[in-house]
């Protein structure tokens, strides 16, 4: 079994360190390992430190810590802005696209989204899914945990502007361009638009067309919204040479 994950504010140096608050209750309580056991600190920002437990008390763990290791960010950066969607979908996906590595996640405010973010259901809904971005980011060893941008959201049109200083490509089921077939930037943002359950408005990708980005599909099957950044992901990884 891999080492389990811990995030930390900040990764101590060499030598001993109390883990406590809630990774520790977590390390100690729920996951209780024992003395001798190993496990990584990580600061999700590319620094992982690994750790082996001197011994165990309720609610922390004394360890001692070994030399971090810092990894760079992976070009491209995969972000995806993700269509607001009903019930649990939209955090499914968050879980899902973080486990196999998107870099960044938008929540996209589209005309379609049943879903509205508004005043403090908002800001609760964002912060909800910056937690599933931490705890996928976890379960995945990620060195990196993804950033959740917007304020809490992000409008179309804050979104096409975004467009102007990267690649976008946006999944739409009548786009003749695979996925598969396009080409791919080196460096910087390559930013993917997933709707929601309606799908992308006439309107919004006239939007993002005009922005620069191409309306491209991956097969002949429609996906559910909570599917198919992670198809795409899986797809673009493959590509890029990460998996």
């Amino acid at each position: 079994m891999s080492r389990p994950l811990f995030l930390v504010d900040a990764l101590p140096a060499i030598g001993r360190f109390v883990l406590e608050g809630a990774e520790g209750r977590h390390a100690a309580d729920v996951q209780r390992l024992q003395p001798g056991e190993e496990l990584l600190l990580g600061d999700g920002l590319g620094g992982l430190a690994p750790a082996t437990v001197v011994s165990a008390s309720k609610g922390s763990l004394l360890l001692d810590v070994g030399a971090v290791a810092r990894t760079e960010p992976p070009q491209p950066r995969l972000v995806v802005a993700q269509g607001l969607a009903k019930g649990d979908r939209g955090e499914l996906a968050v879980q899902a696209m973080t486990e196999v590595g998107v870099d960044e996640i938008l929540p996209w405010a589209a005309a379609r989204s049943v879903t509205q973010w508004r005043g403090d259901r908002g800001a609760k809904s964002r912060d909800k899914w910056a937690a599933t971005a931490r705890e996928a980011a976890k379960q995945a060893r990620r060195a990196w945990v993804p950033a959740v941008g917007g304020t809490p959201d992000v409008s179309t049109k804050n979104l096409a502007a975004r467009m102007a200083a990267g690649s976008a490509f946006v999944l739409h089921e009548e786009a003749v361009v695979r996925l598969a077939a396009v080409d791919l930037p080196d460096t910087g943002d390559l930013i993917l638009v997933v709707g929601p359950e309606g799908g992308v408005a006439p309107a919004e990708l006239a939007a993002f067309t005009e922005a620069g980005a191409v309306p491209v599909r991956l097969g002949d099957n429609v996906l559910r919204t909570s599917t198919a950044g992670v198809a795409a992901i899986s797809l673009l990884n493959t590509r890029l040479g990460r998996w």
